[in-house]
């Protein structure tokens, strides 16, 4: 028995044509403003709050991770966009991680001894410093690739 092995080579082009252009300075100062005063917001609320030191390292916690993790997805997303290689692994990770540090501050909140308009102030400001810190890296992004 003859087998036939077809060679398939994977091709990665690092100058994939995007139609992406500069963004204006307007949407890169409202993200900017909006990553800010979401964090800050939502740090002044977590040193204001009557809770354990424990507590509030949790909270912490919870927002440095799902920083890292919306951006680690808004990469891989455009990385994969831009034909630049991403495992499955890392980007399967990213989102994973992305929706443990939302549930993670769902399952904070529900379990805290919180009124309900802190447990919302908290839930707001960390839903807009995430969406703000994809919007910045998109910029990023978007800045770097129309420079070239």
């Amino acid at each position: 028995m003859n087998e036939i092995k077809e060679n398939k080579e994977v091709k990665y082009s690092t100058k994939k044509e995007l139609t992406a252009a500069k963004p204006s300075n307007a949407f890169i100062g409202a993200s900017w403003t909006t990553l800010i005063a979401g964090i800050t917001a939502y740090f002044i609320g977590l040193w204001n709050a009557d809770m354990l030191l424990s507590e509030k390292g949790y909270y912490f916690t919870i927002m440095l991770f799902g920083l890292f993790s919306v951006v680690s997805v808004q990469k891989s997303v455009r990385d994969k966009l831009e034909g630049i290689p991403v495992t499955e692994i890392y980007y399967g990770l990213s989102w994973f991680s992305t929706i443990t540090a939302i549930l993670l501050l769902i399952i904070g909140l529900w379990n805290a001894e919180l009124t309900l308009s802190e447990k919302g102030f908290y839930a707001m400001s960390y839903i807009l410093s995430m969406f703000s810190a994809i919007a910045v890296q998109k910029n990023t992004r978007d800045m770097k690739l129309t420079s070239r």
